[in-house]
């Protein structure tokens, strides 16, 4: 069965799925994404993902391409229509189709496009059992890191840079050396004393929707957790890191660049918090 999408209005083939030549996010990348991980037909914090998705449209004076309830069906209808289980669920929604101008236009019609592949859960899982490496990269990314834009070049230089590097993710880092998160994903170490650490969303970082969820959980745990900017070289003598998004869950960091974290494995905080996730998504 050929894989199915959603373009303004229609379900069609992905072979034919097409945004026009002078959509703004084409263009401009003047738009936003949402990514969503459905795990046995069910889409893993829905509400969550749709108040950050308003929020970045907001930001932008980009207006909703429709409302709530319509567009939770087109998502679910979308996954139905792929028959996927598993799956990672992509939305974007850009300004829409105008006379290339730098400005907003008076009058376009926002543009929504929702696709859905298969997330093998398992080798997620499997990868988690292992840890990954990582490698640290400048954060040269724009001043508005809260909005989930498009817009991701520097995102993009900065995970190719860590693969060549040997690294699953990059880490990245600002002018003055502090941890600010991963080119997709969220960072945390924990302390000495057992301390889970993350960066604040107030620094200008993304709200990541599983970082929420893991600090909930963490809580409900009764594990300490602080919010605050940590540097690269404390980073690299915690005793555990790992990170969080939507595909990869929670996922421990081994190496650190040259760095060993935990002796290599992953650590207990990290596994403690990973099984957790895992109930949550799968229960």
């Amino acid at each position: 069965m050929s894989r199915i999408a959603y373009v303004n209005g229609a379900y069609v083939p992905m072979s034919d799925a097409y945004v026009h030549i002078e959509d703004r996010g084409y263009q401009f990348a003047d738009g936003v994404y949402e990514g969503i991980t459905v795990a046995s037909g069910k889409l893993i914090d829905l509400e969550p993902h749709l108040d950050r998705l308003e929020r970045s449209l907001r930001e932008l004076q980009i207006a909703m391409p429709m409302g709530r309830r319509a567009m939770t069906f087109v998502f679910k209808e979308t996954v139905r229509r792929n028959r996927l289980a598993n799956a990672f669920l992509y939305i974007q929604v850009t300004r829409g189709v105008a006379k290339r101008d730098h400005p907003f236009p008076a009058n376009s019609s926002s543009t929504l496009v929702v696709t859905a592949r298969r997330l093998d859960l398992a080798a997620v899982k499997s990868r988690a059992s292992i840890g990954i490496n990582v490698s640290s990269q400048p954060d040269i990314r724009w001043g508005r890191c809260d909005v989930k834009s498009i817009s991701l070049l520097p995102n993009i230089l900065a995970k190719q840079a860590a693969r060549e590097a040997g690294g699953f993710e990059a880490v990245m880092y600002d002018k003055d050396g502090y941890v600010t998160e991963g080119s997709s994903t969220n960072i945390w170490m924990v302390t000495k004393d057992g301390t889970l650490v993350t960066r604040s969303t107030d620094d200008n970082i993304l709200p990541g929707i599983t970082r929420a969820t893991l600090m909930q959980m963490a809580k409900d745990l009764q594990m300490q957790v602080e919010t605050r900017a940590f540097k690269v070289e404390e980073a690299k003598s915690a005793a555990e890191m790992f990170l969080t998004s939507s595909t990869s869950c929670t996922m421990p960091i081994v190496k650190f660049d040259d760095t060993v974290i935990g002796g290599g494995t992953p650590g207990p905080a990290a596994t403690r918090l990973a099984e957790a996730y895992w109930a949550y998504i799968e229960g």
